[in-house]
């Protein structure tokens, strides 16, 4: 059940993230909850990796590198979502931020969280 809601609440995360970039396009709520699948299927698989791969430039920029792997995330699930499309990387970053700070904010909100 905790999937399904955090699921459901990333999509909405998407959507409202991609109503403020005019370089992200979402073509409807399904697209939404199939690429919050993606996301959630790319962050724990290849998200590590990646990680582990950029240790030294990640230690080097502070930690900052990880913007850039999620960006690189973003990107990824473009290429394998129809329906989603981000015009290039930095409205990938952009969106990225824009799209954890939505999350953050309606996980609070909802409560989902808490255990």
């Amino acid at each position: 059940m905790n999937f399904f809601i955090k699921t459901i609440l990333t999509a909405v995360a998407v959507l409202i993230s991609a109503y403020v970039l005019p370089g992200v396009e979402v073509a409807g709520f399904f697209t939404a909850v199939v690429l919050a699948i993606i996301l959630a299927l790319l962050n724990s698989l290849v998200k590590p990796v990646l990680i582990i791969l950029t240790i030294p430039l990640t230690i080097i920029s502070l930690g900052l590198f990880l913007v850039v792997i999620n960006a690189l995330i973003i990107l990824l699930a473009d290429w394998l979502v129809s329906g989603f499309y981000v015009e290039g990387f930095w409205w990938a970053l952009i969106f990225s931020i824009i799209l954890s700070l939505a999350n953050s904010l309606l996980s609070e909100l909802s409560g989902s969280d808490q255990k």
